[in-house]
């Protein structure tokens, strides 16, 4: 008669690195949201669509340019540091854009700002996550921890269209900047760097560059690419298609909040899923599948002026940030303890990539082809990822 292994353990210290690192991150997404969620404000004055979708990709393109090396700093000196220090120059970013409100050349540089300073919460969250939990649970810790940036959106999206309308964009960054400097307190407070083995110590395959090694952390870079381009169609547009729609700017608001929430639920169950596969990539690729369907959906809602559009937005927007935490525990077990913080940056750069070519990419497709035909070639990207995910998972710890 064999006895069943012990499930692993999970301390108190370590949930409580994960509700930090989730609070840091959907305070730095807040900010990251915002222009975004300015959109029907500016384009009611007058502002072209594809003007403001630049806005809206200003933040994600600040963090293109910062994560590797937020990232690789996080290798360097530890979490701690990174994320408070980080949020400190994230709240200093926002108080810029407040300022600049009236200018806008300032307002982008300053959102752009904020992407370059908010990026720190994204490199080191993720990895403070992986260094306090087992691998048995790191589906779940990880499928909570990305419920950060769906909730952080949700916080946009019910806060910043409706207070922008009525008094304007300064007033809609208030929370932002309070949000960010509570948690740059906390975080410096309560954070504790994970117990890793010295360098020295480590077996050579865990020191090793893993992308020197084997092609899989390629492979999971170009996949999430792909899929995160339905993610930010629908985060940067959803408001704007339901307002075309005839929603009212509150309605809308609080309904792409209330998906986003449903999205982040549905990360953790993906997360617990891929616990109880032992497989992260098995659920990846039924996601991308899924992602592809729900797009096509939507172009079909839109184009048949169906019912129900806000029961099929809820849906796609859930599906379509479900990959995000099957992808990031894979890049950060495959990478290992002394290289996922770059690794982790690397992948989070890739996406944001694809994500800020959403903002003015699909402002323009919309323009020139409508929402039915812009959601149709959408859904064509995670058919394109399918052939790219990886056959098994890769662990180096």
């Amino acid at each position: 008669m064999t006895t069943a292994a012990p499930a692993p353990t999970t301390t108190a210290r370590a949930w409580s690195m994960l509700a930090l690192g989730v609070a840091a991150q959907a305070a730095g997404t807040l900010v990251v949201s915002a222009p975004a969620l300015l959109i029907p404000y500016l384009h009611a004055h007058g502002t072209p669509l594809p003007v403001a979708g630049v806005l809206a990709a200003a933040p994600t393109f600040g963090m293109v340019l910062t994560l590797i090396a937020w990232g690789a700093l996080t290798d360097r000196i530890g979490e701690r540091v990174v994320i408070a220090g980080g949020l400190v120059l994230t709240t200093l970013a926002a108080v810029g854009a407040w300022l600049a409100a009236g200018d806008p050349v300032l307002l982008r540089l300053a959102f752009l700002a904020g992407g370059m300073t908010s990026a720190s919460t994204n490199a080191a969250s993720g990895r403070v996550v992986v260094g306090w939990f087992p691998k048995e649970r790191r589906g779940l810790a990880m499928g909570i921890r990305q419920m950060s940036q769906p909730l952080g959106v949700t916080l946009a999206a019910v806060t910043v269209p409706q207070l922008a309308e009525t008094s304007g964009i300064r007033a809609a960054l208030v929370l932002p900047i309070v949000l960010c400097a509570v948690l740059a307190v906390l975080c410096a407070i309560g954070i504790a760097n994970p117990p890793r083995p010295a360098r020295g110590d480590a077996p050579a395959a865990h020191v090793a560059n893993p992308y020197r090694t084997s092609g899989f952390l390629w492979r999971i870079h170009a996949v999430s690419v792909l899929l995160v381009v339905p993610q930010f169609t629908l985060s940067t547009y959803g408001l704007v298609w339901l307002v075309g729609l005839g929603w009212p700017t509150a309605a809308a608001g609080l309904l792409v909040g209330a998906s986003q929430f449903v999205g982040a639920i549905g990360r953790i169950l993906v997360g617990v899923w891929s616990d109880r596969a032992r497989s992260r990539v098995g659920p990846l690729r039924v996601v991308a599948v899924s992602a592809a369907a729900v797009m096509g959906v939507m172009a079909l809602v839109d184009a048949t002026h169906l019912a129900g559009a806000a029961v099929f937005l809820v849906v796609a927007t859930s599906v379509t940030v479900a990959d995000n935490g099957l992808a990031y525990t894979s890049v950060a077990e495959a990478a290992g303890p002394f290289w996922s913080g770059r690794a982790l940056g690397a992948q989070n750069t890739g996406q944001f990539i694809a994500a800020s070519a959403v903002g003015p990419g699909i402002g323009v497709l919309v323009g020139a082809l409508g929402f039915a035909a812009s959601f149709g070639i959408v859904a064509v990207l995670p058919l394109l990822a399918l052939p790219l995910v990886p056959r098994s998972d890769r662990s180096t710890g």
